[in-house]
């Protein structure tokens, strides 16, 4: 397996150039420049290329193992979680009244990507530590902040999400665990979940789980959800009352041990109001898919590095005049046909990933209220799509790239059927992507009364009219008048046709959204270096080969759901 390059440049090119970085660090009161973005991104890029890509294979081969009850972590992770953590890195976007550095959240979600592109495995580590502490930081008491957070934020210590049943996967409202009151405040919880990723591991020196569990007088369904702070070991240092059953065999991702808990009377503290467990899990939950959604771009950004230089080196067949034989296979139209898939879908992704990261800043850290709240909204209409179309686009990307390489594409040993097994789990976890679809058509359209997607479609529309005179553009605000089109055909529609609809509708959300990055790369190219010539040829490749999907997809969206509801059951 080649040597993997972090994006520098790259990142770079769109904190200089496209997103104005400096200037809304400026609105936001931050005393952060471009200059230090970059040598904080270098210095990330250097760890995840140097001490977290050479363990990717060799975890994946060893695995996380359950030896006498206690996970352990293969070989080297450990010892590279103890750097990462002394590096600050877990701290990096966290509030400094917790002792994080509070840098701004794209430094945070750009590490996220470095992370998942060397190795996917040890990125859920500290990425569910930061879903958890964030968790914690809205809705805890005082008390559970000052004894919980420090170690979280420092990476000392790590969390984990333990929301999942064998019977209740996403239904919460059929969840069993149990929460008793032990009469000092704490709460006795019982039940098992499944599907607990970083539930044990030897890397931290406490786990604290975020449990949700129904107290006795509970309502049913969802409204009846508790959400419990349970940690693997208790203030005075004592082991609590909770193990791990088995770790499961899983596809892929096998140095992230992902574990079946039990949890036998273990101690716990309520988090937020009794019942009121769905919201403050939500807060965790959503960071948790933005972060997905990166590991799905990061995937894709290390299998496109990997396949481009096969493709260079790699020699077969003859030259398109037939002059020239065996040629390297970058020559052959069809093998560049997989790569610029990948590397406009990439490219594309870090920008709106990096736009997307800049309105969560905004929302936590702008003077104006109404900006605040005008970011949250914007974040909120493109977390959906940030889960689901990342991770399909990096699914697929992982699989073109293995496909450049032919047989040896299947052979353990280029790296490439790692990819493919790792990336599937992002499409499934924290919510599948039909789940993240029906939240968009569902939850986010209706924000605002429409006010908030509106608005975000005039915004591309005021970009793309800006930049008329380049085909990215125009071929982009065709594929939003179909988008526009589709969304007004949405608004009021049954439960079965916005099931029928939700996700060709969100993938096509999702291309306009990078032909609008597109555009604003293809616009701010205007050198002659030949990072500029590549972004506006990219931009071209993109505009004829991948945007005229739109058409499709909403043909497939007005065309209703009296096709999928047709077939009886019993034909199946």
């Amino acid at each position: 397996m080649q040597n993997y390059t972090p994006p520098i440049d790259d990142y770079r090119f769109l904190l200089n150039e496209v997103l104005d970085f400096d200037r809304a660090m400026t609105d936001l009161g931050k005393e952060v420049d471009a200059d230090l973005a970059f040598a904080v991104l270098e210095e990330a890029g250097k760890f995840c290329a140097e001490q977290l890509h050479p363990l990717n294979r060799e975890g994946d081969e060893q695995g996380s193992k359950l030896v006498d009850g206690a996970v352990v972590t293969p070989a080297g992770f450990a010892a590279a979680y103890r750097e990462f953590a002394a590096a600050g890195w877990p701290a990096l976007a966290a509030d400094p009244a917790h002792g994080g550095q509070g840098l701004p959240f794209i430094l945070q979600l750009w590490l996220d990507e470095m992370l998942s592109a060397t190795n996917l495995s040890f990125g859920l580590f500290p990425g569910l530590t930061r879903g958890a502490t964030e968790a914690i930081a809205a809705h805890a008491s005082e008390e559970l902040k000052a004894r919980y957070l420090p170690g979280l934020v420092s990476g000392e210590w790590t969390g984990a999400m333990a929301l999942t049943e064998s019977g209740a996967g996403t239904d919460l409202a059929l969840l069993k665990t149990k929460a008793e009151p032990k009469g000092d405040g704490s709460h006795a919880i019982t039940g098992q979940k499944i599907f607990i990723s970083s539930g044990d591991h030897d890397m931290a020196s406490n786990i604290i789980h975020l449990v949700l569990a129904r107290l006795p007088d509970a309502p049913a369904g969802v409204k009846g959800i508790s959400l419990f702070l349970v940690p693997k070991f208790l203030p005075d240092g004592s082991r609590n009352v909770l193990s791990v059953g088995a770790l499961e065999k899983k596809m892929g991702i096998h140095a992230q041990p992902t574990c079946v808990m039990n949890y036998d009377g273990a101690t716990g503290w309520l988090v937020g109001e009794p019942h009121r467990g769905l919201a403050a899990m939500f807060t965790m939950m959503n960071a948790e898919r933005l972060m997905v959604g990166i590991q799905g771009l990061g995937i894709a950004g290390a299998a496109y590095q990997q396949a481009a230089a096969y493709a260079k080196d790699r020699l077969q067949g003859r030259s398109a005049d037939g002059a020239r034989s065996p040629v390297p296979i970058i020559e052959h139209s069809d093998v560049r046909r997989m790569l610029l898939k990948v590397r406009a879908f990439v490219e594309a992704g870090r920008a709106l990933a990096g736009w997307t990261a800049l309105q969560l800043d905004r929302a936590h850290g702008h003077a104006d209220a109404a900006e605040r709240a005008k970011a949250d909204a914007l974040v909120a209409l493109l977390t959906p799509v940030v889960k689901a179309a990342f991770t399909d686009f990096g699914f697929e990307s992982a699989v073109e790239a293995q496909q450049v390489f032919g047989g040896h594409g299947y052979i353990r040993e280029w790296g490439m059927e790692q990819f493919v097994r790792d990336a599937r789990i992002a499409q499934i976890y924290e919510g599948t992507n039909g789940v993240q679809a029906m939240d968009l058509v569902g939850r986010k359209l209706p924000l605002g009364g429409g006010a908030v997607v509106d608005g975000f479609f005039d915004m591309i529309a005021s970009d793309l009219r800006t930049a008329s005179g380049l085909i990215v553009a125009q071929r982009s605000s065709e594929a939003l008048a179909l988008l526009r089109q589709a969304t007004i055909e949405l608004r009021g529609a049954s439960v079965d046709a916005a099931g029928a609809a939700a996700v060709d509708y969100l993938r096509l959300f999702a291309l306009v959204s990078f032909g609008w990055m597109w555009t604003r790369m293809a616009a701010a190219a205007i050198g002659d270096n030949p990072l500029h010539q590549a972004k506006r040829q990219m931009a071209d490749f993109f505009a004829v080969r991948m945007l005229p999907q739109a058409q499709g997809l909403a043909a497939a969206v007005a065309a209703g759901e009296a096709s999928l509801m047709a077939l009886p059951i019993e034909a199946f």
